[in-house]
This record gives C-alpha cells, sequence and structure tokens, in this order.
C-alpha cells in the first residue's frame, strides 16, 4: 500500500520513517540517532570543549580547564606583561581554535564520496515516480562547497538529489565541489542549482573580487531570468555574521557563517564576564573565570563533565550580548532574501522537533497528508529580521507549542514571534526558490516522505510542479 492510499498507510509509513531513525539510537539518548550527526558541534560548545579536553578521554575535569585557561592566557601575553587585551585573546583562541579558512587559503579538499551504508539506506526508499511529469529535459547543478563548516552529509545529500532525478527521469545531475562553476557561461545549461549545505561565502573567492561579484551576479541573474534554486540544511547557514578578514590576513572575525565569529564573541564574553575591560584583563580574573564556568558546568558536582553535558549547558554560559561582540548581520542582502533567512540558532543534536504541515493543501506536502510527524536532527532558527513569512510561503514549521519549557528555554536569542518554518517556496523575480532546513544527519536521507518532499520541491523550483507560492502572510 501505497503513502497516498489512505490515513493508515500515512500513520504505517510516518511510523516506519521514524523507526529508521529510532533504531539507531545511542545508549542513553532514546529515540536519537547514532553519532555521526553529520558534523554536529553545537555552535563554539564543539570546538571549546575539544580544546579544553587536553588529554581527548571525553570528558573534561576542573584542573583541565583551568590548566587550558592558564596555556591561553600565556599565548595571549607574549610581553609578560601580566595583563591581555580582547584582541589578544582572540589571537590565542585562533590558536587553539582555528576559524574555517576559505578557499584560497589553505582550505582543504572536502570528503565527495558517501558512506555506501548511508546510501543503500536512501536508495531502499527512494521514490520511483516524480508527483509531476517533466516539462522538458532539465539539467541540474548541485554545488557542495562549504566555504564554512562542513557537514559530513554533504556527498549523500548529492547523492540524493543526483538518484531522485536518475529514478524517476524528472532531471539529470551534475555535481560540483567548485565554485567557480557557478559563472555566467556555465549556467546556461542548467535549469536549476541546489545548494547542498553550502556554508559562508561560498562563492566568494577572497583574492580575487572581481571573481566573487561575478559569481554572484550570475547566481542571481540565473534565478530571477527564470531558473531555480533550491537549498538543503546549512545553504542558510552562509552569508552572514561579521566582515571577513582582508585578503592576506588571519581572519579573526567573520567568514560568512556561524564559526568565522565564534572566538571574537567568546572573547568578548570572557573578558566581560571576568570583570576586565576591553584594554586589560588580569591573570588572577581569568583564573577566576574558569573556576566559576566549571562551578556552573558541573551541576551535578561530579568532577567531570562529558561532552554532551558541556554542550548542553554552555548556553548558560552565554546569557547576553556582551561588550565587543559581533553582531549578526546579512553579508550578501540579496542572497540573503532569495534563500529566505540566515541562521541564528539550532538546539544541541539531536533534538526531537515535532513537524506540523503549514499547507497541507499543497503538493508539496502531499506526502505527509496533513498528519505531523517527529524527527532528531539539527534544527535550525532564523535571526528574527531575516525571515519574514512575508517574504516566503510556509510549507512546514516547528510546532513550538508542543516543545517543553525546558528545550524552549534552550534557545538564545528566541524569536519574539514563535515562528520557526522548516520549509518553503518562493519567487524570485521570474524564478522559484525551495528551501528545507532538515538534512544535517545522514539518517534523514532514509526517510521516504523527507525524500518525497525533496522531490517535489526540485520539481516545483524547476517549474514542473504547479504550487501556490504566495507570501504566507499578506
Amino acid at each position: 500500500m501505497t503513502l497516498r492510499n489512505s490515513a493508515a498507510a500515512v500513520l504505517a509509513v510516518m511510523c516506519a520513517s521514524l523507526v529508521s531513525i529510532e533504531a539507531q539510537a545511542p545508549a542513553g539518548q532514546p529515540g536519537a540517532p547514532a553519532g555521526r550527526g553529520g558534523g554536529g558541534r553545537g555552535g563554539v560548545a564543539g570546538p571549546l570543549f575539544t580544546a579544553l579536553d587536553t588529554n581527548k578521554d571525553g570528558s573534561l575535569t576542573r584542573d583541565e580547564m583551568k590548566a587550558a585557561f592558564d596555556k591561553w592566557f600565556a599565548d595571549a601575553d607574549s610581553a609578560h606583561s601580566g595583563t591581555i587585551t580582547r584582541e589578544q585573546l582572540v589571537a590565542a583562541l585562533n590558536i587553539a581554535m582555528p576559524p574555517a579558512i576559505p578557499a584560497g587559503r589553505g582550505a582543504q579538499a572536502q570528503n565527495q564520496t558517501p558512506k555506501q551504508s548511508d546510501v543503500d539506506a536512501m536508495m531502499a526508499v527512494l521514490p520511483g515516480t516524480a508527483p509531476a511529469k517533466p516539462l522538458r529535459p532539465h539539467k541540474v547543478l548541485v554545488l557542495c562547497k562549504a566555504q564554512g563548516f562542513v557537514h559530513s552529509s554533504i556527498p549523500l545529500a548529492a547523492k540524493m538529489v543526483q538518484a531522485l532525478g536518475a529514478q524517476t527521469g524528472a532531471w539529470s545531475t551534475v555535481i560540483t565541489y567548485d565554485s567557480a562553476d557557478i559563472n555566467a557561461g556555465n549556467l546556461k545549461q542548467y535549469d536549476l542549482v541546489f545548494l547542498d549545505s553550502t556554508t559562508g561565502l561560498f562563492l566568494d573567492d577572497p583574492n580575487d573580487a572581481a571573481a566573487t561579484a561575478a559569481r554572484r551576479k550570475a547566481l542571481l541573474d540565473f534565478v530571477r531570468s527564470g531558473k531555480g534554486l533550491a537549498g538543503i540544511h546549512a545553504a542558510t547557514d552562509s552569508y552572514h555574521g561579521v566582515p571577513p578578514a582582508p585578503a592576506g590576513s588571519t581572519p579573526t572575525a567573520g567568514l560568512g557563517g556561524r564559526g568565522g565569529f565564534g572566538n571574537t564573541n567568546l572573547a568578548a564574553q570572557m573578558v566581560a564576564q571576568a570583570g576586565g575591560t576591553a584594554a586589560k584583563l588580569t591573570r588572577q580574573q581569568f583564573d577566576s573565570l574558569a573556576d566559576s564556568w566549571y562551578a556552573k558546568l558541573d551541576t551535578g558536582k561530579a568532577g567531570k563533565i562529558t561532552q554532551a553535558e558541556f554542550i548542553q549547558r554552555f548556553a548558560s554560559l552565554m546569557p547576553a550580548a556582551a561588550p565587543g561582540m559581533q553582531v549578526n548581520e546579512p553579508l550578501w542582502p540579496e542572497f540573503n532574501h532569495m534563500i529566505g533567512g540566515y541562521f541564528k540558532f539550532h538546539w544541541v543534536y539531536p533534538q526531537l522537533i515535532t513537524v506540523k504541515i503549514d499547507d497541507p493543501k499543497s503538493p508539496l506536502t502531499a506526502m505527509f497528508h496533513g498528519q505531523e510527524y517527529q524527527i532528531h536532527d539539527e534544527t535550525y532558527t532564523f535571526a528574527q529580521d531575516s525571515f519574514s513569512r512575508k517574504n516566503v510561503h510556509v510549507l512546514t514549521s516547528i510546532d513550538y507549542a508542543k516543545m517543553s519549557d525546558e528545550d524552549k528555554a534552550k534557545e538564545t536569542n528566541k524569536r519574539t514571534d514563535g515562528d520557526y518554518a522548516l520549509s518553503y517556496i518562493r519567487r524570485e523575480g521570474q524564478g522559484r526558490v525551495f528551501y528545507e532546513a532538515h538534512g544535517h544527519d545522514e539518517s534523514v536521507y532514509a526517510i521516504k516522505p523527507i525524500l518525497e518532499h525533496m522531490l517535489a520541491g526540485i520539481q516545483y523550483a524547476l517549474g514542473d510542479l504547479k504550487a501556490d507560492d504566495s507570501p504566507s502572510a499578506k
């Protein structure tokens, strides 16, 4: 029986899809998928824990934290003056936790091969037919270049797009990890660009402003001329933060995503909470901060903190903006508007999310039959001023009312409207845009309704599947 035949079938398939996640739950985390996590990190908390855990045993003691703080102070105080500035602390943190380096500044090549077990799980539930007949042969370009954080699920998502097109005959696919392929001449052969968890300033060449401008213009012109754009997960973790460092310098601030400005903000918080000023922080103040932070993190007084506990509790140490903290600003407003918003926060993976169907009449949500579903994944939320229903037609969103008060409290810089869209469509000039926020973990790609949702979304963006794309808020 197919997903569309009856309500019973809907529930059965949805339950089967959820089991595909639940079966991978690690010990101590009921219903959570196994620990690849698409490369999850919980913002700056993950890298910070790794830097603090000097013996690499997966736990953190007070002595380890104090020893790491002592080293960072010594690294920052190269003149042995007994005090350090915020800028000196940023430099020391960049040694301990190097920011992601854009292409052209020594970035390493991305993995381009998905795990065969993940591919097999995906292929077992891959839809065999498309919801709409292609109006003509289509060609899709999947861009996998991540200039910031690199998700391990990127090669699998690329394989998903390729397999969906081949299995249904809806399109052919070319996969690239080279941003230079986004140029006016090359794009003439394509009908859609798929942004595969691109992060940071993914189109930019830091050493060639002209090339950067040409790539940006090519993508905007491509979509606005009547072509399609689709994106998954970290496609919205792009072009936000603070301006990057000039070419040839060491980046200490934003690179167009979260990772770039994390150390700058972390240093600002450390200085402010330790009682120092932007110009002066003493060793005693810094040592006291290590003790204070550990006491707050070791809530059970166990003397050891696991990585999961550290990441879960770290947000409590970052309650508000400190003097000198960088703001999360759009770095390419035209792209930020076109893709529908940019990243603000995600719950620590894996967070159980109830997904509601905002437009049950849309052909892009037909596979859900109006039924809410639950999923474990890294769930993005958008900056308050970057996302609005006046700009997009929302298909699915977080059922925020069903989140516990405890889970709601984990979010930093809460949206005041309680509006947490997950997938949506919109018009950009004569073109069409589709975005899905989930897709962090490889297990998501083995959920048949999600694959059907992606298939329908891409067909909408190609122009084959007609749907109401008027803004949800008039």
